[in-house]
This record gives structure tokens, C-alpha cells and sequence, in this order.
């Protein structure tokens, strides 16, 4: 819930994406000014446009030498005026249904509303440039320090947060999903059924929260430091922004997905069936899916042999086979497992349920044509109904058709089959992306058509 509030956050009010949300409020204090931050080797993902930062447990104070004034950074942090965000939103859909089952049909009634409801008010606090250029010259960095010296031996760059938002004062962040009728429930229900339904979440967002940050990359050698003001990768971002999106990203979602995923289809079968069964396994367990996903990002981050070691069973079994294979494979499996597991990571708990539900149903090929056609529109700025194949929303099974129309509109997209057509809520680009590489890789892996 909290990642999903920043980002909503970052896109009302950073239009030009110059701000990346937090996305884990346990770890909210590691991104205020002055924070050291690295980034993770893996590029960006489509679902994911942000980078994949990780804090270091340092700031930029605990590595600088003594000023000869003994002045701490914390001085330096400027504050400017506050924004209040208010959301209040209660989307319904209702319809009708008649389900087989067995021993005797029932006919079924009902609907399904998601409400969201907060109001945060964001202060801005940012560090000037002439108090970081002059911080600059008067102290060096310790190149005793012990981070500091680990760091040298390593090809990682270092970032500086400059500038964060963050809750000025506490703050709730309220979401409830109603489902009446009994087999719509069944599936928000974490696929467990009853005949009403209604889940409540809350999260208190603490006063001083950090909510989202701005980096600077940081250079250094023989003790002295420079800051990048103007890092290629940024030039290149704001040009992008400046000539808009194109029409539809259908294609650049598909080529990234392909390439990622370009190891799976030389495997074995054998080898296929391990890493299904394990990103099942993952799926249901979001402790076991973190496991997973670090040790992957370790494999790529290791220079020489790494031993994989779990106590896990659900584990075992992959990690023993890839510590088998040679370097190079070795290297490439962790890579599209990772990009997998990143995408895993962006859906919701009952998405992921209801996709372990639609692989036993053998319906993900159908899925993914709905998605993929979804995708065909834009759904990063027009907030406005599109049409829908209505082939796309005919499945054999109506319980296959629910089940789709729960997937895909917990993703942000709400699908009215009635008028065949399909109204983005929130700009949801990232989540069906996200929805469509999770549908493709389920597909290779287990030798769907």
C-alpha cells in the first residue's frame, strides 16, 4: 500500500519524474538528505521506470572529515512550503452471472467497488547547491573510513539524496475492496470463498516520513569529491519527457520482455519445470520470493564463483541445479529470473494468487491477448474509456472470465463487459506492463500455448 501511495504521489505532483517514489516505509529514514545510496546493476525495467536504488546505512556526514568549524550537515537542509494531496474515490461495477456448480446451478448477483481515501500534505526539503559546493570544499572525504575503502574496490556508484519529500504531518491511507455475489468474492477473497466481502486496508504514514528523493551521483578520489549535476542518463530522460510518449507501448513492452526472457526457451523441459515450480512457490510467499530475488542479484554481483545456500526447501532444488552450470549460463539464468521476480514484485497478493489459480485453469494465452491489447493503448496520460475486443473477455468458463476481469482490475484497468470497453484508473501503464511480463514468462515456463 505504500508503495503504491508514493507513487501515485510522485506522479500527481512530478510531472517530469525528476523524483523517485519510496517504495518500503520500514526503510523510509534511509532516504533523507544528505543519505548515501547506490544502485543496483540491474537496468530499469518498463514496469519499473525508477532505478532500483539501495541504501548504504551511511550519509554523506559519516564519511567527511571533520570542518574545521565542526558544523554538522543537518544545518544545511533548506524547507519550502507544503502541498496537501487529497484522494477520495469509489469506482463500482455490477452485473450478473450464472455459474455451474456442481451438484446444482446457482444463479449469482452482485458487484465489486475499490474505494481509496487519504489526504497527505508533502513538504519539500532540499539541500542548495551553493551549501553542497561549499560543504565541497571545506571537507574531504575519510579515505580511511571503512565503507569508503570497500567501496573504491568496486566499480558501484555512489548517490547523494538532495532533495526529498516528505508527510509534515501523520497521515492515513485507507483502501477497501467490496465483492458481493459469492464467486467474485471467492477471488478477492485470496481465492476462498464466501458470499460477501469486504476487505479494509489502512496504513499510518508517521509525520516526517520520507515520501520521495532526488539523487545526485558522487564521485570520488584521493579524498577529494564532486557531485554530477547533470548526469547524462538525466539529459537523456528529460528529452524523452519533452517529445512525449508515443502511441502505445505494446512494442517496447514486448521487446524488453523478449529479451530478458530470451533464456527460457533454450532450456530443457526438465529445467523449465524447476523454475516454475519454484516461482510458484515464491508466489505464495513473499519472504521466499525476497530470498529468491537477492540471491539472484548476488550470483550477478560476484565476480568469481558464488555459492548458492538456502534453508528453504521450495529452494533447493533450483539452487543446486544452477550451481551446477557454468559461469556464463549461470549468469544468464539469474538475469531472467531476476527480471521475473522484479515483475512478480509489482503485482498485488491476490494478482498473484489469482495467476497461480489461472495457470491450474490454463487460461494465462488468454490472458495475455486481453493484456496485450490493453497495452495497445495509452495508458500513461488519457484517463478516458477505450474499446475493448469482446472476443478478448469470452472465455470458455465464465468462473475464467471473472477471474480475468479481477486480475486485470486490480492492475488499474476496469473492464465494463457490458459496454465493451475498458476505463485506466491512475494511470496504470507500469502495473499492466508489469501484469503482461508476469503472463509471458508463466507462458514460457510452463509450455503454454
Amino acid at each position: 500500500m505504500f508503495k503504491k501511495l508514493t507513487k501515485f504521489i510522485v506522479n500527481q505532483m512530478d510531472p517530469c519524474k525528476e523524483l523517485d517514489p519510496v517504495e518500503s516505509i520500514v526503510h523510509n529514514e534511509h532516504f533523507r538528505p544528505f543519505c548515501l545510496l547506490i544502485k543496483k546493476k540491474k537496468s530499469n525495467r518498463i514496469f519499473h521506470r525508477a532505478p532500483y536504488y539501495q541504501r548504504t546505512g551511511f550519509t554523506l556526514d559519516d564519511v567527511l572529515l571533520p570542518g574545521e568549524d565542526g558544523t554538522s550537515t543537518e544545518s544545511l537542509h533548506q524547507e519550502s512550503s507544503q502541498f496537501t494531496l487529497t484522494k477520495v474515490s469509489a469506482d463500482q461495477a455490477d452485473g450478473g452471472l450464472s455459474i455451474s456448480f456442481d451438484p446444482t446451478n446457482v444463479e449469482l448477483k452482485g458487484g465489486a467497488s475499490l474505494s481509496k481515501e487519504f489526504s497527505i500534505t508533502p513538504q519539500k526539503k532540499s539541500i542548495s547547491q551553493q551549501s553542497l559546493e561549499a560543504l565541497r570544499k571545506e571537507r574531504e572525504i575519510n579515505m580511511d573510513h571503512s565503507f569508503i575503502r570497500q567501496l573504491q574496490r568496486t566499480d558501484i556508484r555512489l548517490y547523494v539524496v538532495t532533495e526529498t519529500l516528505e508527510a509534515s504531518e501523520e497521515a492515513v491511507y485507507k483502501e477497501s475492496t467490496k465483492a458481493d455475489g459469492g464467486f467474485k468474492a471467492k477471488f478477492y477473497a485470496s481465492l476462498c470463498a464466501q458470499s460477501n466481502r469486504e476487505d479494509k486496508q489502512s496504513i499510518v504514514i508517521p509525520k516526517g516520513c520520507t515520501l520521495a528523493f532526488r539523487t545526485i551521483p558522487l564521485h570520488i578520489r584521493d579524498g577529494k569529491w564532486d557531485l554530477d549535476y547533470f548526469p547524462a542518463e538525466a539529459v537523456r530522460s528529460q528529452a524523452y519527457i519533452a517529445d512525449g510518449p508515443s502511441a502505445g507501448k505494446l512494442v517496447e513492452v514486448r521487446t524488453e520482455v523478449q529479451y530478458s526472457c530470451r533464456i527460457f526457451p533454450e532450456l530443457s523441459p526438465d529445467l523449465l519445470l524447476i523454475i516454475l515450480n519454484t516461482i510458484k512457490a515464491v508466489m505464495r510467499d513473499e519472504n521466499l520470493l525476497q530470498e529468491l530475488s537477492q540471491k539472484m542479484e548476488e550470483v550477478a554481483e560476484q565476480n568469481y564463483g558464488y555459492e548458492l545456500r538456502t534453508e528453504s526447501p521450495d529452494l533447493k532444488e533450483l539452487f543446486s541445479t544452477l550451481q551446477q552450470s557454468p559461469r556464463h549460463r549461470l549468469l544468464q539464468l539469474a538475469e531472467g529470473i531476476t527480471y521475473v521476480l522484479d515483475a512478480l514484485q509489482e503485482l498485488t497478493e491476490d494478482q498473484l494468487l489469482l495467476l497461480l489459480e489461472s495457470l491450474e485453469r490454463k487460461i494465462v494465452s488468454q490472458q495475455l491477448n486481453l493484456v496485450e491489447n490493453l497495452l495497445k493503448h495509452d495508458l500513461e496520460y488519457v484517463m478516458r474509456p477505450f474499446p475493448v475486443n469482446a472476443r478478448l473477455l469470452s472465455f470458455q468458463h465464465e468462473e475464467d472470465q471473472m477471474l480475468t476481469i479481477a486480475l486485470v482490475e486490480l492492475s488499474g484497468v476496469q473492464l465494463l463487459q457490458e459496454k465493451g470497453s475498458a476505463i485506466p484508473r491512475d494511470e496504470p501503464f507500469e502495473a499492466v506492463a508489469a501484469l503482461f511480463v508476469a503472463l509471458y514468462a508463466l507462458i514460457l515456463l510452463s509450455g503454454s500455448k
